[in-house]
């Protein structure tokens, strides 16, 4: 009889390595099971913040295990989950007073859609259901937040499943959706989804954006006013404001949560990712007490029919209290700076490669778009570049033609030097086959 197999996520035999085993992580290293030392360039999928296995965080983890596992939610609480809310209503937008634990991004994403349009069906608008997203826009993979992501690779199986969403322009500036440069722009981009509003707003729920930066479509920055200009089209036509911070939340982009940068407050936030640290899994949708209170009454069918069996876990909120304790102690906003500042040198060097089409940065997150053919998810140039990253101790998994850089908090600024280093000889490499007019 045959043994059972791991089935690895977004792994295709055909193309990919076979999975390195992994025994230890420490700080910004992963060590394989052979005693090989990866550098961790992406913080094993956005989700390490401290470093690997933080002795506050695994402290937290060990003092909890000797109190409480794991108890519902649902008719119960329990100190962990009280303290981390408390903590978290330091940092979140003032307006956002209500949060609601899940499992993961995509579930704190399929909790803000369902709340959205309930909202809406609580307070006497029920035709108010239609939700609109953005171009290139990814907010995780179960039906819901696939169907509010952009058509993709990662999608097209699916479509039968997913339900109608209206799309509006994003602000991918080396690709402006309106020919535009950003020197001479006035966010024309963002003319779309005002009239988009305008003209269905009676029936719109909700706006959902992934604020200021569009990881999995290839890491695409925006302007701040793009994001300005966003929430001033939701209040003036009555529409709810979704970001999606699973990925920038927690000092990503050089502020706790990229909506800072453009001075704005949504009126649903999703959390996740670094919630924990990146030590275990936790999603968190906080709202406004506008809606929370469009869920209170009487009737059976006012009520959130919404949860999922480890929510507000003991041990998931146990690491993220300690988390946010370090942002507290050690300097971790001075760390994030640090990173950044290599970030803008070493891209400084790389513009006008003429293997480069693009350079993108906010706060610890930076990417290259190399100029290539096939651009995209699925360009050629993916599986080479892997390879090579590995075969120089960097763990950086390039999303297509684009290669990013999102390092844990920790790492030194040697190693993210190698890091900017392994990348330039890669674009060297690969520039001769895949240069293409800009």
């Amino acid at each position: 009889m045959k043994s059972l197999e791991i089935w690895y996520p977004f792994y295709q035999p055909a193309q990919d390595p076979p999975p390195l085993r992994i025994a230890r992580g420490e700080g910004a290293y992963l060590y394989t099971d052979d005693g090989r030392q990866l550098i961790d360039g992406i913080s094993s999928w956005w989700t390490n913040l401290h470093g690997h296995n933080h002795p506050r965080i695994m402290a937290a983890l060990a003092e909890q295990t000797r109190h409480l596992d794991h108890v519902l939610l649902a008719g119960f609480t329990h100190r962990p989950v009280e303290k981390l809310t408390e903590k978290l209503g330091r940092v979140l937008p003032p307006g956002l007073r209500r949060i609601f634990f899940s499992d993961d991004g995509s579930t704190a994403v399929e909790v803000a859609l369902k709340m959205a349009v309930q909202f809406w069906r609580n307070s006497g608008r029920p035709e108010k259901r239609r939700i609109v997203a953005l171009e290139n826009g990814y907010h995780g993979d179960t039906v819901g937040a696939m169907s509010v992501g952009d058509d993709s690779v990662f999608t097209e199986a699916f479509g039968s499943l997913l339900f109608p969403v209206e799309r509006a322009h994003s602000a991918y500036c080396y690709r402006c959706p309106v020919g535009k440069k950003r020197e001479s722009c006035r966010i024309d981009c963002a003319d779309h989804l005002a009239e988009v509003l305008e003209s269905g707003h009676d029936e719109i729920a909700a706006v959902i954006v992934e604020p200021l930066l569009q990881g999995a479509g290839g890491m695409i920055v925006h302007p701040p006013e793009f994001l300005q200009r966003v929430r001033e089209a939701c209040s003036r036509w009555d529409v709810l404001l979704i970001a999606d911070e699973v990925f920038t939340g927690f000092g990503r982009t050089g502020r706790m949560f990229a909506c800072e940068h453009a001075g704005i407050e949504p009126d649903l936030m999703c959390l996740s990712k670094g919630i924990t640290g990146g030590v275990l899994a936790l999603g968190a949708t906080a709202a406004t007490e506008r809606i929370y209170e469009a869920f209170l009454g009487s009737e059976p069918d006012r009520t959130f029919y919404h949860g999922h069996s480890f929510t507000g876990n003991p041990l998931a909120c146990a690491a993220a209290i300690a988390s946010l304790e370090i942002f507290e102690t050690e300097p971790v906003f001075e760390r994030i700076e640090a990173i950044a500042a290599i970030h803008r040198e070493r891209l400084a060097t790389l513009r006008g490669h003429p293997g480069i089409g693009d350079t993108r940065q906010l706060g610890t997150i930076a990417a290259i778009e190399i100029a290539a053919e096939d651009a995209g998810y699925s360009s050629s140039l993916k599986p080479s570049l892997y390879r090579f990253f590995l075969e120089k101790g960097i763990l950086l998994r390039p999303l297509g033609n684009v290669v990013y850089v999102v390092p844990p908090y920790a790492i030194a600024p040697a190693d993210l030097h190698g890091i900017w280093d392994a990348i330039g000889e890669a674009v060297d490499r690969v520039q001769p086959r895949s240069r293409v007019p800009a």
